[in-house]
């Protein structure tokens, strides 16, 4: 089989590498990919959003099957435009229609579809520009601190929580006068829900599903959770908290209500559900829905899975996924980002990486990487993640912190404290 794989991230790196070691996979090639990428399979020049280049690729390459990384592809219907192209139609592709990405690209549709379904999450309100005077009244009736979304995607900065109201409203009048364009034209306000946050993934055909192992992210730029939101930092897996008996709330009071009531809707939902939750008193509720996997926390996830990824890719595109096997490590996987200088802000690029090959007992997935002549240099905030095994949390992460620090370019930062609050 050759496979495409689009996107660029640590989580196409991670995904070309495990499906590299399948017996069944030919040729992986990754669009656009990056400098890690490279070693496991062949980067394609080309846009994931510009569905014509992803159409050429499919053509000129023969691929066989096609996984979608990112979001932005997904909820622009690249699965709708494959199933209208008589060339494509046919070749199956991992990833949700643009019927069923809204659980993502849209938070009023996710949440209108976590009340319908009576699942489990944070009470809410949604607002445009003509309903503001209302949006300031809801405001006033929920307590500090205040959740504040943008509708759309906004490349991971829609969410912000604020302590006073007077900047809570400040903000929502910003949203709704463009701070994020077409994202923020519609706003979805929330009770805060205090907790400990987890992300939970499954693998699904439409009809039956497959969990996937679990991982704790980390989104600040700072030690101690503070700082910026950033696009992850660092991830662990299994989390310790998300034992058996919390694991089988999230099945009967989450996925499985999901699944239910995408049936319900007629949505048909073919790939990676990323169920962003939070751990309230022992009680699981859903604060978002991604319809792909996260990063980073595919580079703690995928390295947990010791059978073939590929059976599983494989059981959604013929339907048969209930017949598939999926076995579990049940050795911990941590993993630290390195980042840019100035990252989430202002950073530069082009920074020569030392100090690749000097690594041992880890796998470096890149993220913002690139090949320019003989080098591999920096081309994006976040660059390379650290993931390492161990028989406990601590252990995998001196692994990670020991390879980190061989690694080396102008400006790298990463987080000391990943695993703090484990």
């Amino acid at each position: 089989m050759n496979i495409l794989i689009l996107g660029s991230g640590g989580r196409e790196h991670a995904l070309t590498w495990k499906l590299a070691q399948s017996k069944k996979v030919n040729k992986i090639f990754i669009g656009p990919g990056n400098a890690g990428t490279s070693n496991s399979g062949t980067n394609l020049k080309l846009d994931p959003e510009n569905f014509d280049e992803v159409k050429s690729a499919v053509r000129d390459n023969k691929i066989d099957i096609v996984i979608v990384g990112p979001e932005a592809p997904l909820t622009l219907g690249i699965h709708d435009f494959f199933l209208n192209d008589p060339e494509l139609k046919n070749i199956p592709l991992i990833g949700p229609d643009k019927s069923a990405a809204r659980l993502e690209g849209s938070k009023d549709f996710a949440k209108a579809f976590l009340t319908r379904h009576h699942i489990p999450t944070a009470s809410y309100k949604s607002f445009d520009k003509y309903s503001l005077t209302e949006a300031r009244s809801f405001l006033k009736t929920l307590s500090s601190p205040y959740v504040i979304k943008a509708d759309g995607l906004a490349a991971g900065k829609g969410v912000v929580i604020i302590e006073d109201i007077d900047k809570a409203e400040q903000e929502v009048e910003a949203m709704l006068n463009g701070k994020f364009g077409e994202a923020g034209k519609k706003v979805v306000i929330e009770q805060f829900l205090k907790g400990i946050e987890l992300s939970v993934f499954i693998i699904t055909d439409g009809n039956t599903y497959k969990l996937l192992p679990e991982a704790k992210d980390y989104k600040r730029i700072g030690i101690g959770d503070t700082g910026l939101n950033t696009g992850g930092m660092g991830a662990v897996s299994p989390v310790p908290f998300a034992d058996k008996n919390f694991m089988e709330k999230v099945a009967r009071r989450i996925i499985t209500p999901t699944m239910k009531g995408l049936s319900d809707d007629g949505i048909i939902y073919k790939g990676f559900i990323f169920f962003g939750l939070i751990n309230v008193d022992g009680d699981p509720y859903v604060i978002e829905y991604n319809a792909r996997l996260g990063d980073p926390e595919s580079e703690v996830i995928i390295p947990r899975i010791k059978s073939d990824l590929y059976e599983l890719i494989e059981g959604v595109a013929k339907g048969d996924l209930a017949e598939r096997e999926i076995e579990i490590d049940e050795k911990f996987v941590t993993t630290i980002m390195l980042v840019s200088g100035g990252y989430p802000g202002t950073y530069k690029k082009g920074k020569t990486i030392y100090g690749l090959n000097d690594t041992k007992g880890s796998v470096l997935f890149h993220a913002g990487t690139r090949l320019e002549e003989a080098n591999v240099v920096t081309s994006g905030g976040r660059v390379i993640s650290v993931s390492s095994w161990g028989s406990s949390i601590k252990e995998a992460l001196s692994i990670s912190y020991r390879n980190a620090e061989l690694l080396e370019f102008e400006g790298k930062y990463y987080r000391t404290d990943i695993g703090f609050d484990l």
